[in-house]
């Protein structure tokens, strides 16, 4: 069995004063097909969350919107009573459509009650980290995210969030975001071969904030690239696992939430934390973008 290496340097990061294993877990893909319904392996859906938390994984993203409830309830049946050290990240801002679309909602009556959801759902009192999530399914949309953002604060000055952060935004929403409350992590798509947020991972970072890439393998449609092939074979290692590797050395701010619903693939993703990369790996790997 693999398991995270916490004796690498800067294998842990702290939100706030959440400390969480920079190798994280993405729960969204435990639900059913395009993220509706229950899991058609439900025994095997717990088993990896069980493993997760075995293999050293202090960091569980999940939200109410996936199923929709399905991955909370699963969460809550794999591991309540939660460990002391696990942290559990939520996201607000969309709900989901009987078409399996995802509507925004980001009123303030609906940013509490999606709060109030995933409590609940979730069987805890308050929630570590909750991102509000911005834009659509296309990416990030400009405008001001003030009054849902302030919506957040409000729930946070009342005891039941501890941290804030962002997701699917601007860098101008991020920083509007911060000139309202501190936040403590910005959760953009990101990988090998989209790496439009390099100015404002650089940014966060000297700022002490988090970056947590969603799709760090690509999504829906996987990282394909020679060099990135040419790269896993010289290191004997699987192409996904490069891809996550890379990630952890492009900035100590970054941290990792790759899904998935299988436990075998789960030890392939975490063994992608221990892998070094060479100076050479590194300057073939970032020439990805530019194919």
């Amino acid at each position: 069995m693999s398991a995270l290496s916490t004796s690498l340097p800067g294998s842990t990061w702290d939100l706030g004063d959440l400390t969480v294993s920079r190798f994280g877990y993405g729960a969204m893909q435990l639900a059913g097909p395009w993220v509706m319904g229950p899991p058609a392996d439900r025994v095997g859906a717990i088993a990896v969350l069980r493993e997760a938390v075995d293999l050293g994984i202090t960091h569980i993203d999940t939200s109410d919107a996936y199923g929709p409830r399905t991955t909370n309830h699963l969460i809550r049946e794999a591991l309540h009573p939660y460990p002391e050290s696990l942290h559990l990240v939520t996201k607000v801002g969309a709900q989901r459509d009987e078409q399996g679309g995802w509507p925004t909602a980001r009123q303030p009556d609906q940013l509490r009650r999606q709060v109030e959801e995933n409590l609940e759902s979730l069987g805890i009192e308050a929630l570590d980290l909750v991102n509000l999530r911005l834009g659509d399914a296309t990416g990030p949309q400009p405008g001001s995210i003030a009054d849902a953002f302030q919506a957040l604060v409000e729930l946070q000055r009342q005891g039941v969030i501890r941290h804030l952060g962002v997701s699917n935004a601007t860098a101008e929403q991020v920083r509007e975001a911060q000139g309202i409350a501190p936040i403590v992590c910005v959760q953009n798509r990101y990988n090998l071969a989209h790496r439009e947020d390099d100015e404002l991972i650089d940014r966060l970072a000297a700022e002490g904030i988090a970056y947590v890439p969603f799709f760090p393998l690509g999504g829906f449609s996987p990282l394909q690239s020679s060099a990135l092939s040419a790269v896993a074979t010289r290191l004997d290692a699987t192409s996904m696992s490069v891809a996550l590797a890379w990630l952890l050395h492009r900035s100590p701010s970054i941290l990792l939430i790759p899904g998935t619903s299988s436990v075998a693939h789960l030890r392939e993703n975490v063994a992608g934390a221990g892998l070094v990369l060479s100076d050479v790996d590194l300057a073939e790997l970032d020439e990805i973008a530019g194919e």
